[in-house]
């Protein structure tokens, strides 16, 4: 299995020369089964690039993408009208949520509505599905995925991608309890060899103000990848106001409590 970061910012993309290493998209990462289908966690505007590549590549073969949301906020969503292969007959992108089928049409088509678009998501030439995860595990060809519910406000989900043995989990937009840490997330990620974690505060930041933002701390995710006995811990969502300096320092502190730790970078393709 090969993971690669398409997006890595939360709240809303960045540019500048200071923000470069590790980029300025919001939240999408992407792999390949393999059946040769595309699956894409979340549709932040780091998706656009991937749809320029497809759109190069594809030709008149026929497309068959699935797109696994973990909830609706505009950073996790604001890709898709931009997405190329929303616009080719030979697509066909199938959505998965945590909401029903209705649901998630409308939320996604809400920001290609009325005002906000020239084109309505419904008018694209692409074949569309919606479909809501199940409780259990289900799998995209020989992808098994399953979820586990994240504290959010409105609402998130954590996925997990196991193909030969090997498992990523994927788990932004999440804020730790109070007290201890989030056991059902440790459950969740026993063992896994790649932990994607939220590290959008320090944890002065989160003391500061931030609580009940729905965020989490570098410092949370180093307590979770030890407790679950991850193999890599990769810190991502990252706060568009930090530089690529102040990332570097959150995770050289971050190494100091869990060795194996990594910044998410676009582009990085992390392999298992």
């Amino acid at each position: 299995m090969e993971l690669e970061f398409l997006g890595v910012r939360g709240s809303m993309p960045v540019s500048g020369t200071d923000r470069n290493k590790y980029g300025g998209h919001t939240l999408c990462a992407c792999l390949m089964n393999s059946e040769k289908e595309w699956i894409i966690i979340d549709a932040g505007t780091g998706l656009k690039k991937l749809g320029e590549r497809l759109q190069s590549q594809s030709g008149e073969k026929p497309l068959n993408i699935h797109i696994l949301l973990t909830h609706f906020h505009l950073d996790h969503i604001t890709g898709l009208p931009f997405f190329a292969p929303l616009y080719f007959s030979n697509a066909t992108i199938n959505f998965y949520a945590p909401t029903s089928s209705d649901e998630t049409e409308k939320y996604l088509g809400g920001i290609m509505a009325g005002r906000y678009f020239p084109l309505d998501l419904k008018e694209t030439p692409s074949k569309k599905t919606f479909t809501k995860i199940p409780e259990k595990k289900f799998a995209i060809g020989s992808v098994e995925i399953s979820h586990c519910a994240l504290n959010h406000p409105q609402g998130s989900v954590s996925y997990r991608l196991e193909e030969n043995g090997k498992a990523t989990v994927y788990a932004t937009d999440t804020e730790h309890p109070e007290e201890g840490i989030d056991r059902n997330l440790v459950s969740f990620a026993m063992k896994a060899d790649i932990l994607i974690y939220d590290a959008m505060f320090t944890p002065e930041e989160y003391e500061s103000g931030r609580k009940g933002w729905g965020h989490s701390t570098w410092l949370e995710g180093t307590k979770i990848a030890r407790a679950a006995d991850v193999r890599t811990l990769y810190l991502s969502h990252f706060n568009p106001d930090h530089s690529d300096k102040q990332i570097d320092k959150i995770i050289s502190l971050a190494q100091e409590k869990f060795a194996h730790t990594f910044g998410a970078k676009e582009g990085h393709k992390a392999i298992l």
